[in-house]
């Protein structure tokens, strides 16, 4: 008994200790809408200066999320960017409390209809379908319409033969869909098994986080893997695996990192050299070129 009431004592001693510490962070101070602040040390830069540094903080390094917009921006030749499959909706209403007006409120604010655009577009004159997906709307979460579009694109790029490069960032299955979030993981793999049978090229980049059913699906299901430093990927959180397999497990465990070190990543891809990296291998592959 005594042991079993030390451990609890030290266990609320550490939660207490860990809510202090959240609670003297000091909070971030944006001055104008043309400041932007590291959300990991705090410092501050001019919008400009960052978008310049592709969002990774020059003093820290840390790799901040980046839009749908701002990744298209940085990846495509200007002005190549074809949106696809912009307006799919679900064909069905969720009965899940409040979720209907979190979408509602989402496409407002955002003026996305879900968590992934899809579009053709030029990457160093190479014709290329692609996907990107924003951790604004929901964590990027996989639900019906997110499935669908991915699905219609990937069956676009193997009808019109180009190479397919998607960026994956999700908590996974959107689960407020219930049992339709997860047919999107089959449905998905299964368009992408006719991309391969086509000998089409398809590239997967993982950013931070990608996890559950996406990283069981469509994302770890690339010819050439890439990621991004400091990503978060795996299925299960590291907390469930532990207790499941009843062993201590490394502490870079399910990080791109340690994954790359595995061989489950081909590279670690900084993002600065995120376009030219994506320009030699589609060189490399030749498909798509005008």
């Amino acid at each position: 008994m005594n042991s079993a009431f030390k451990e609890r004592k030290d266990r609320l001693q550490f939660f207490r200790e860990y809510r202090e510490k959240l609670l003297s962070k000091p909070k971030k101070k944006i001055t104008s809408p043309d400041t932007w602040q590291c959300n990991k040390c705090n410092s501050v830069y001019s919008y400009e200066e960052i978008h310049n540094h592709y969002f990774v903080c020059p003093h820290c390094q840390y790799v901040h999320a980046l839009t749908a917009e701002q990744r298209l921006e940085y990846v495509c030749d200007s002005n190549t960017f074809i949106e696809t499959f912009h307006s799919l909706k679900r064909m069905k209403k969720s009965m899940f409390p409040g979720y209907e007006g979190k979408i509602l409120k989402l496409q407002e604010n955002l003026g996305m209809n879900e968590a992934v655009v899809t579009g053709v577009c030029k990457i160093g004159s190479y014709r290329s379908a692609i996907c990107v997906m924003d951790n604004r709307f929901l964590m990027g979460s996989m639900g019906e319409v997110v499935g669908e579009k991915i699905t219609r694109h990937i069956e676009y790029a193997t009808k019109k033969r180009l190479p397919l490069i998607i960026f994956s960032c999700s908590g996974g299955a959107r689960m407020q869909e219930g049992i339709i979030s997860l047919m999107q993981m089959a449905k998905t793999s299964a368009a992408l098994a006719k991309h391969d049978e086509a000998g089409l090229l398809y590239i997967s980049y993982l950013t931070h986080p990608t996890t559950g059913g996406v990283s069981a699906s469509f994302a770890m299901l690339g010819d050439i893997q890439l990621s991004e430093p400091q990503c978060l990927i795996g299925f299960a959180g590291k907390r469930v695996i532990q207790s499941t397999v009843n062993e201590k497990l490394p502490e870079d465990f399910q990080t791109a990192e340690f994954l790359e070190k595995k061989g489950f990543l081909d590279q670690i891809v900084e993002r600065e050299n995120m376009r030219s990296t994506l320009i030699q291998l589609l060189k490399i592959h030749e498909r798509g070129k005008k």
